[in-house]
């Protein structure tokens, strides 16, 4: 898990890649059929997706326990460099050399491919999921950065497939008893932190700010569907421009804030990060208390990460035993087929959303660079589909070549 959390470059598509490669093909924890499944679960929930799935493997394997440790492993990396990257931005003005690390870009791509491809051979082998495999990707492409979009097409799949009637449940293991803890003690935080949260800023409490966090983050965790791309414009709303409504600043609340240029740095600089996009949670809580001394920014910090990730866990855990459950009946079992082959078409859709930036971002770039775009997401695709090589060395490799191009170039 250390060794996937420190190479899984650039959000939910490509950390799905990997796990196929690293726990399906490699360790053979789980089954390709379990990790779609377990995608397409997550992608119906509120939080960070691709953290739910690896909670979910985890899970699997060990129980609760196991999946809190899993937890633990994949998001400490993320959260740690974030917020080094804060104090860095906090104390030395400094706004990171983000060229140096631009050939992740079509690295993550190639590793998004290598996944579809082996996917779509096992997943997409009939008419049906052949339309909702193209569809799936046409319309991924489109509505990307809508928060709706994959929801919608993983609901709209699985009920195309339930007009056949050819496929029916497995007996498979008896489902496992819903346990109401989880979601009882997510309900209890969500209540106690906004209660705090707002007695903390009424009765000016000297640590208002970091009960401010932890709410602010809770409440993104809990409610935020779609990922990283729709966590941001949130955080931005949030700690951008809500600080400088007319409301807020007649009453003279000392709400959470951080300025554009910061907030604009740390979004840049996550996508440059390995591990979840959602750490970038722990870039605002140092950044929003850049004027306390360096223990309450890294407090902050660690509380922002804690409140943004801990819903994801507690909801997964709750509703997961429910989808297993579902499973036993026809109508859920045979949605799982036209599931499949969407999340198959909803990789392919993001990777040409994310080609497309590329290529507008790429239009005044000179032709050497764009070569190499060409040459390192070829070569990424090739190496980690056909000779398995492992993606901590294609990310190194990624990274010298593009610390060269930055020098040189």
């Amino acid at each position: 898990m250390l060794q996937h959390s420190i190479t899984a470059f650039g959000g939910p598509q490509v950390a799905m890649a990997l796990m196929q490669y690293r726990f399906v093909e490699k360790r053979r924890d789980l089954t390709e059929e379990e990790l779609i499944e377990y995608s397409a679960f997550c992608q119906l929930l509120p939080g960070a997706s691709s953290t739910q799935t690896i909670v979910l493997v985890g899970f699997k394997r060990g129980g609760v326990v196991l999946a809190l440790l899993t937890l633990l492993v994949w998001m400490l990396p993320a959260v740690c460099i974030m917020t080094g990257l804060a104090l860095l931005v906090s104390y030395f003005s400094w706004s990171g050399n983000i060229k140096a690390l631009s050939l992740l870009q079509p690295m993550s791509i190639g590793f998004i491919i290598s996944a579809a491809i082996l996917l779509f051979r096992k997943s997409v082998n009939s008419v049906i999921t052949r339309w909702i495999f193209a569809l799936s990707a046409l319309i991924t492409f489109i509505g990307f950065k809508t928060p709706w979009t994959i929801p919608i097409v993983i609901l709209l799949s699985g009920i195309v497939t339930n007009f056949s009637d050819k496929r029916i449940p497995s007996q498979g293991n008896a489902p496992k008893s819903i346990q109401w803890r989880a979601i009882v003690l997510f309900v209890l935080i969500f209540i106690a932190a906004g209660f705090l949260s707002e007695r903390a800023t009424e009765q000016n409490w000297s640590s208002r700010k970091l009960f401010n966090l932890f709410e602010n983050n809770y409440r993104f965790g809990s409610l935020v569907f779609g990922g990283g791309d729709v966590l941001m414009p949130i955080m931005y709303e949030q700690y951008v421009t809500r600080p400088q409504t007319k409301r807020i600043q007649e009453n003279k609340r000392d709400v959470v804030k951080i300025d554009r240029v910061t907030f604009l740095t740390g979004t840049g600089l996550v996508r440059a990060v390995p591990g979840p996009i959602f750490s970038i949670a722990s870039y605002m809580g140092a950044s929003a208390l850049k004027d306390k001394t360096l223990d309450v920014q890294v407090y902050g910090a660690l509380i922002a990460s804690v409140g943004i990730f801990l819903p994801s866990f507690l909801i997964v855990l709750f509703f997961f035993p429910i989808w297993q459950h579902l499973k036993k009946y026809a109508i859920f079992y045979r949605s799982l087929e036209g599931v499949y082959a969407a999340i198959v078409g909803i990789m392919i859709g993001a990777s040409l959303f994310l080609i497309k930036d590329i290529s507008i971002a790429m239009q005044s770039a000179k032709p050497f660079s764009i070569t190499m775009y060409i040459v390192v997401f070829a070569l990424s695709t090739y190496m980690l589909y056909k000779q398995k090589l492992g993606p901590q060395w294609i990310a190194f490799s990624c990274i010298v070549m593009g610390l060269l191009m930055s020098h040189w170039f």
